[in-house]
């Protein structure tokens, strides 16, 4: 996951060095923006922050290095666009069709893609962190979880129990993923919840013969077995660290499995 960041990060520096001379066509920009029609536009390094473009017609359009951060896209058509290194953080592509664009080193980090179309189309250096509605088909069950680790860290629990359910959709016997998201119930006072999964990771730990998945589990199971605080004292935000140590470096050692 690390590499991969990085090699994102050199792909989308490269496009800016790159880019630096090009400008976007000002006549497809106010095209656009007038009229959400701009088929095959030139619009390279165009700034479109928080721009209205739903139901627009990019079809075809360069939008190599734009700037469309937290921009409404919501069911418009980017059909062959190119989109290689554009900024996308926060934007809305609920049912935006996507097939055949060009992702290359885009950063759809906290975008909206539900029902957004994306069939036969290539995400490699694609950041899509803290996306919402990423079809499970375009990601790995390993990508998912890394993407749930990295939201519990930040505190988004709803966001990483999201992931791991897709991880887990993905491959049903993915130990670390049951894991994972029994920790995250965990902090958020699901302790049924959490019991139920750390079973289960438990179980697929010992069939699978990993020892360290196992006694992590079993630590996790004696803890959540332990009696509950006193009704009359506010309990602090249950942590696995108190316990079991770092949950990043913890839950990152079951990426594999």
């Amino acid at each position: 996951m690390k590499s991969q960041i990085l090699a994102t990060a050199a792909f989308l520096t490269f496009i800016s060095l790159n880019q630096t001379a090009q400008a976007a066509n000002p006549e497809h920009v106010r095209q656009l923006l007038a009229s959400k029609q701009c088929q095959n536009c030139d619009l390279t390094g165009a700034g479109l922050v928080i721009a209205d473009l739903s139901g627009a017609n990019l079809s075809g359009a360069n939008l190599a290095g734009a700037n469309l951060s937290r921009a409404n896209l919501s069911g418009s058509d980017l059909r062959g666009a190119n989109l290689s290194g554009a900024g996308l953080f926060g934007a809305n592509l609920s049912n935006a069709n996507l097939i055949g664009a060009t992702l290359l080193g885009a950063d759809f980090r906290n975008t909206y893609l539900v029902n957004a179309q994306l069939n036969g189309v290539s995400l490699n250096n694609v950041n899509l962190q803290g996306a919402i509605g990423i079809p499970s088909q375009i990601a790995t069950h390993e990508e998912f979880y890394a993407w749930g680790v990295a939201e519990a860290q930040k505190g988004n629990q709803q966001q990483a129990i999201d992931y791991f359910n897709q991880a887990i959709a993905i491959k049903s016997d993915y130990a670390g993923a049951y894991l994972a998201r029994g920790v995250v119930r965990y902090q958020i006072f699901d302790r049924q919840g959490a019991f139920q999964d750390a079973q289960v990771a438990e179980k697929l730990f010992t069939s699978q013969n990993n020892s360290t998945g196992i006694q992590t589990a079993q630590a996790f199971i004696q803890e959540l077995q332990a009696p509950p605080p006193d009704a009359k004292v506010k309990p602090a935000k249950p942590n696995l660290v108190d316990f079991v140590g770092s949950i990043g470096s913890l839950l990152l050692q079951f990426l594999s499995f």
